[in-house]
């Protein structure tokens, strides 16, 4: 008895053992979908379509059929949740769906807490984190890419600014904030968000408010980020309002591209009111595997529905867990479930949640799915380090009256481009902007021509461009009239009405002056009022500087500018030395020295051959002095003979030549030009004076001097008219104004005992005002562009601005005195040409020394005081002897045959 019983338990074991290794004969998984839509229907077929194949081979699961349960949440979020417990009750490996985002997060919940992986193919949220849903897999590109996608579209085509339309739900509303990121990143934005109640219960009034608000707007570049229903529901009311027609740009995201796909045919009413719409739609490489389902599809579907790329997602997304499964249990994994502590106190009641477990080889399951890398129908089906599908596409689409017509392809490994995916996979990244390339689109309308993508808002109100309300300069900008007809001129107004005028749009404007008209106004608070949206432009003679550029966009300057320091001039009485002034004191002494110099060595070059530069040293130093000054005037009577001597003659004439010729210019202007009594020479010395410094009232010339160049506010003074300015410089009240260019032009035009000292020390432009982001300001550039190049800038600026220059600005006076820098290349030539020939006269003086005197040869003497300086006064002797007597006295001594005569060498 107890070896029977000692052998029935060792077989219950042996056969628990056996069961709990054997694979189940039926491998369960949910489905949660809402059958009644576009991707409901398609992804019920597809996923009924790969149950199939995988129960066709028994080899895919090891002998295990494998049970899809679907459950049809019907749009309802409830549903939705008491269908995964369900199939949580039921010994469940997994779960395909949920169909939408809202619903994701909340079952994410739920399989994070019972591990079991949570698939899904359409609930593309980019928030959905697997840092925080770890169990939640993604099996098609998320909208993150989608997004990324539609705004390397909008900066191909150019566009600054666009309107987002979406479903007020989790998934779309997380994908415009996606999409404004990505935008942000190409400085492009967002202007405004339409919320639309969440599909389907979005209703015509609904959408028909939202769009009229738009129609309002001034972009016309709309993203319609929502569901089959409400977008179709968005563009046939946008048709009825006229926003299908030409001049608006409409891109939608996929859920057209599934309706385009899966409902066959459109509608007349639908087709017409989605033309020119561009779309995208997860792209999927072609393939035999891809080709021989879709030739299945007619037979599966009955032709109730056409396949789009969910359809093949979710027939990969089954054997992708197929896939995991079969590794599971090859790695030895059991099917266990267990009871979860969490929930086992809340047992009894209907709900019966003690009834849900815990998959023990959930984990396992889930690194399976991660870490496959087969192929499917979709293409390659392998997963990225952030759970992301393996390089993620989208074909573009645009919507055209017979169907749609793919215009290019994205990729995010290198961006837009008309060349499939595939094929740029083996080719290195390019991002470039020369690479992006898309094909030609058929706009809303029809039109071909890229839109504008923006419009001047079509609500009655014009623009309103402020000016500055001037008391000085009105040159520039001015208003008269009486009885409230105000006339604005001037050399600003007449550029912005010119460019204007060349837009391919009208502008209705109107001018609003800014001032109290008593005193020029502050353009710092005009070009303030702009960014307060007080004013929708700024028109005037405005300095684009760089504190403004950050609040407010400039157009292109139309004018140049620059500071300038203005003085008081007055002619100078003639003095006694006047004729000194050309020079420097120093370049004088310089010149004098060279001369001297150049006498010295033209004097030793020649002294030995040349009879004029012999005689008692009086005489030579005459000659000398002589010979030096007289090149200043004409050629010396004394004639050089040397080869050395002529060389550096020639050298010093031309440096004679451009000296004279400074030195006659200079004192001519000296002598006729009025010149400026002011020892102000420009900025520097300014700034570092202790004297007061005008400015125009309202610039912005003052917070320059003083936060740039740090010069005290006690030393500023605040003037308005040009006649203050040349009051204040008369009287001395200043010593010296600094203002734009422009407006110096005009005052010392009529005001000519005045006058430009130094160069500008700023380098700026004068340009109009509008708000960050202002797409008219592009536009009025490009005018201003056209303005310069067809001569009319130029034309309105002789018209407002030509005067006759005074003489004394006509000179630009800069400095009256020549300093040796100037000269100093000449002087170094000069220079380095002396040194040169000297140093080769004195070797051929010591050539011939050493030839011609002979060695001392006593040896007591031999190295002694006495014979060097004895050998250096035979050598001065030597050097001091014409040439042709130390040559005939050679001769002498060589035929008397002396022992203290010269030797021959030749000897």
């Amino acid at each position: 008895m107890n070896l029977v019983w000692r052998v029935s338990v060792f077989v219950l074991c042996i056969g628990a053992f056996t069961s709990g290794a054997l694979r189940p004969n039926v491998v369960k998984v949910g489905a949660i979908f809402t059958f009644s839509t576009i991707n409901g229907k398609v992804a019920r077929i597809a996923m009924k379509a790969a149950e199939e194949d995988v129960n066709s081979d028994p080899t895919n699961l090891g002998g295990s059929k494998l049970s899809i349960i679907m459950h049809d949440s019907n749009f309802s979020g409830f549903l939705s949740i008491i269908g995964a417990l369900k199939y949580m009750e039921t010994d469940t490996v997994a779960i395909i769906g949920p169909q939408n985002a809202v619903m994701a997060h909340v079952l994410s919940h739920i399989a994070n807490e019972l591990h079991v992986p949570l698939l899904s193919f359409t609930a593309l949220d980019p928030t959905l984190s697997p840092l925080q849903y770890p169990y939640f897999v993604q099996t098609a590109p998320n909208d993150q890419f989608q997004m990324s996608a539609i705004a390397d579209m909008i900066s191909y085509f150019g566009w600054g600014e666009v309107i987002a339309v979406y479903s007020d739900d989790d998934q779309s509303r997380n994908g415009v904030i996606a999409l404004g990121d990505k935008l942000a990143d190409r400085r492009c934005k967002i202007s405004y968000k339409a919320a639309l109640p969440p599909d389907p219960t979005a209703t015509r009034s609904e959408v028909k408010d939202q769009l009229v608000k738009l129609q309002m707007m001034e972009a016309r570049v709309i993203i319609l980020h929502t569901f089959s229903k409400t977008g179709l529901l968005v563009v046939d009311e946008a048709r009825n309002l006229g926003m299908m027609d030409t001049g608006y740009v409409w891109i939608a995201t996929t859920w057209l591209s599934t309706v385009l796909d899966s409902t066959l045919p459109l509608s007349s009413k639908t087709a017409d009111s989605i033309q020119g719409v561009l779309t995208l739609r997860p792209h999927t490489p072609d393939s035999g595997r891809k080709r021989a389902f879709m030739s299945r599809w007619h037979k599966l579907s009955n032709g109730s529905i056409g396949l789009n790329p969910y359809g093949l997602y979710a027939y990969d997304t089954v054997w992708m867990l197929t896939r995991a499964m079969k590794l599971f249990f090859d790695q030895g994994g059991n099917m266990s479930f267990s009871n979860s502590a969490r929930l086992s106190h809340l047992g009894g009641g209907a709900l019966n949640l003690s009834a849900l477990s815990i998959f023990d080889g959930g984990k396992r399951l889930l690194n399976n799915i991660l870490q496959l890398n087969v192929t499917g129908v979709t293409g390659t089906i392998q997963f990225n380090p952030d759970r992301s599908p393996f390089r993620p596409s989208y074909d573009i689409l645009n919507v055209i009256k017979n169907g749609y017509r793919t215009i290019g392809y994205w990729s995010n490994y290198s961006g837009l481009s008309v060349v499939t995916p595939e094929m740029l996979y083996s080719r290195p990244p390019n991002r470039s902007s020369s690479s992006q390339q898309l094909s030609s689109v058929v706009w809303p309308g029809g039109a071909t021509k890229k839109p504008r993508g923006w419009v001047i808002p079509n609500n009655g109100r014009q623009l309103r461009i402020g000016i500055p309300n001037r008391v000085s300069y009105r040159d520039f900008v001015s208003r008269s009239g009486v009885n409230g007809t105000d006339k604005v001129q001037g050399y600003c107004i007449d550029i912005f009405l010119a460019a204007i005028n060349l837009l391919p749009y009208e502008v209705p404007h109107k001018f609003i002056p800014f001032g109290d008209g008593h005193k020029n106004p502050s353009y710092n608070e005009l070009v303030n009022m702009v960014t307060a949206n007080v004013f929708d432009a700024a028109v005037g003679d405005i300095t684009i500087v760089t504190n403004r550029t950050k609040i407010v966009d400039f157009t292109q300057p139309y004018i140049e500018s620059g500071l300038v320091v203005v003085v008081p001039v007055r002619k100078l009485k003639s003095r006694v030395w006047a004729f000194l002034r050309p020079f420097t004191p120093f370049m004088l002494a310089v010149t004098a020295a060279f001369f001297l110099l150049v006498g010295t060595v033209v004097w030793i070059l020649e002294h030995r051959i040349n009879d004029d530069f012999r005689g008692p040293p009086k005489k030579q130093l005459i000659t000398i002095l002589w010979f030096s000054f007289s090149t200043m005037y004409f050629s010396p009577r004394e004639n050089t003979v040397s080869s050395l001597g002529r060389f550096v003659l020639i050298i010093w004439f031309f440096v004679v030549l451009i000296v004279n010729s400074s030195y006659t210019a200079s004192l001519t202007s000296i002598l006729t030009v009025q010149q400026l009594s002011s020892p102000i020479t420009g900025i520097d010395t300014l700034v570092t004076s202790n004297e007061p410094i005008g400015f125009q009232e309202g610039s912005f010339v003052e917070n320059y001097l003083s936060d740039e160049l740090n010069v005290p506010r006690s030393r500023l003074v605040a003037l308005g008219s040009p006649e203050e300015y040349a009051d204040a410089l008369e009287l001395g009240i200043v010593a010296a104004v600094v203002d734009e260019r422009p407006y110096i032009e005009l005052f010392l035009s009529d005001h000519c005992r005045f006058s430009v000292r130094g160069q500008e020390f700023t380098k700026s432009g004068w340009g109009f005002a509008f708000p960050r982001g202002s797409p008219i300001a592009v536009d009025i550039s490009t005018a201003i562009l056209a303005l310069s190049e067809n001569g009319n800038l130029q034309k309105i600026h002789d018209k407002w601005l030509l005067r006759k220059a005074c003489a004394s600005q006509a000179t630009g006076l800069v400095s009256d005195q020549f300093h040796l820098q100037s000269f100093l290349g000449l002087f170094l030539i000069c220079g380095i040409s002396c040194f040169l020939a000297l140093l080769l006269k004195f070797c051929l003086m010591m050539r011939q020394f050493t030839r011609h005197i002979p060695e001392e040869t006593d040896p007591q003497t031999a190295g002694g005081t006495s014979t060097r300086s004895g050998r250096l006064q035979t050598f001065l002797s030597f050097a001091d002897e014409k040439e042709g007597v130390w040559k005939s006295r050679s001769k002498r001594k060589r035929t008397d045959g002396s022992p203290n005569g010269y030797w021959n060498e030749e000897n």
